[in-house]
């Protein structure tokens, strides 16, 4: 199983029947492949579409229906469209019960960096403020490290996204939670010692007693 499929398989298991969950782009779109079975959650893309599926299968994608970030989704019965402004009203007004968000890196206290590599051309932050600030539970989808560095650091370098910490974090080594702003290991994925984790782990963490194993299939 890829780091992404680990990722999106245990995030799924946040879910709760009735949410309005946003995803973001990436990792984070993966996770309306593995709903558990017997809950409906209705997927908000901020660029305007309640009733998100899963990613179509290739030769099936509608050139009308993308995610945010102009990737190609499926809508299910019932599915309904608005404009931005509505979109953001929801996501503002603090209407939507969890965000999953993709990360560049995420500190000791829960700050997340996701928008910007100073230096590097983009075209604007988009919505990931309004969602990291907005929703009322805020998880982030992200790989452990990048090019032999940890993404889960010590204070980050990078423009943050919000002055708010996240709630939770999912790698495909471990969760991590920050109650009190401090980094604290949940889970290991399977196969993966708490010490692996630590010695992945640029910033501090404490370890939540007893540390469980990601619950994934």
């Amino acid at each position: 199983m890829d780091a992404a499929t680990v990722i999106a398989k245990r995030i799924a298991l946040e879910l709760r029947d009735g949410m309005l969950v946003n995803l973001g782009i990436g990792i984070p779109t993966q996770v309306a492949n593995f709903v558990p079975p017997g809950i409906r959650v209705f997927f908000q893309s901020e660029n305007g579409l309640i009733g998100t599926g899963a990613v179509p299968d290739v030769g099936m994608q509608h050139r009308l229906l993308t995610d945010a970030g102009g990737k190609p989704v499926t809508a299910l019965p019932g599915a309904c469209t608005f404009d931005s402004a509505m979109s953001f009203g929801l996501i503002r007004g603090g209407h939507l019960d969890m965000t999953v968000l993709g990360g560049l890196q995420v500190d000791g206290s829960g700050h997340l960096a996701n928008w910007t590599i100073p230096g590097k051309l983009i075209p604007g932050m988009g919505g990931a403020m309004d969602l990291a600030s907005g929703a009322k539970r805020v998880v982030i989808a992200m790989q452990h490290s990048a090019k032999g560095k940890s993404k889960v650091v010590r204070q980050c370098n990078l423009p943050l996204t919000s002055a708010r910490p996240i709630d939770l974090l999912v790698t495909e080594l471990a969760v991590i939670a920050f109650p009190e702003g401090r980094a604290t290991l949940l889970e290991t994925a399977p196969g993966v010692r708490v010490e692996d984790v630590i010695a992945a782990t640029e910033a501090p963490l404490a370890l939540h007693e007893p540390v469980g194993t990601m619950p994934i299939q």
